[in-house]
């Protein structure tokens, strides 16, 4: 039986998480937008000027019969750096700070248990990834949604987003969904 989940992380840019969670199986959407600030209904370009509070945050709508919240933190945190402060790569500013967003004890309890696994096991730089209860998410303009699939010739795209998700695939091949 089909169970609707959402999840919200923020992880860099949007337009790179947006397209790593689409390739999953059990993922049924996934939504840019912002979360974490205090401005109702903020746009793109208030955002980036960092004086919103918001990061940029994907929700991932999800059926938990399929995939569970845990491999999606798997996800989350293999394909970003959790341990650098306000930047992912050249992207720089608190708009781009990691958050895993959580919407109920459970998963604040695997999120805080998952951070110190890889605190303990597999960093060596502490992780800074916010662990934040779930407010509110406003999505972002209709112009973000999809990027990566509409606008793969760009340079931000090709140069910063295809690594990413070919890096992506290999080490998840088996959770992609088929085409």
């Amino acid at each position: 039986m089909s169970v609707i989940e959402r999840a919200y992380f923020s992880g860099g840019c949007f337009w790179c998480t947006e397209a790593i969670y689409k390739r999953l199986k059990g993922v049924l959407d996934v939504k840019p937008g912002f979360s974490g600030g205090n401005i109702k209904n903020p746009s793109y370009k208030e955002v980036c000027t960092g004086r919103t509070g918001h990061a940029e945050t994907v929700e991932v709508i999800f059926d938990s019969s399929q995939i569970d919240f845990q491999l999606l933190l798997e996800v989350f945190f293999k394909t970003h750096d959790p341990t650098t402060i306000n930047r992912q790569g050249n992207d720089i500013g608190t708009h781009y700070r990691s958050i895993v967003f959580y919407s109920n004890s459970k998963q604040k309890e695997l999120v805080t248990n998952y951070i110190d696994f890889l605190n303990n096991k597999i960093y060596d730089n502490k992780i800074v990834t916010e662990i934040v209860e779930f407010d509110k998410f406003y999505e972002a303009e209709s112009y973000h949604e999809n990027y990566y699939e509409l606008n793969k010739t760009q340079p931000y795209c090709d140069l910063v987003i295809t690594p990413k998700v070919e890096k992506f695939e290999k080490n998840f091949k088996n959770k992609l969904i088929i085409d």
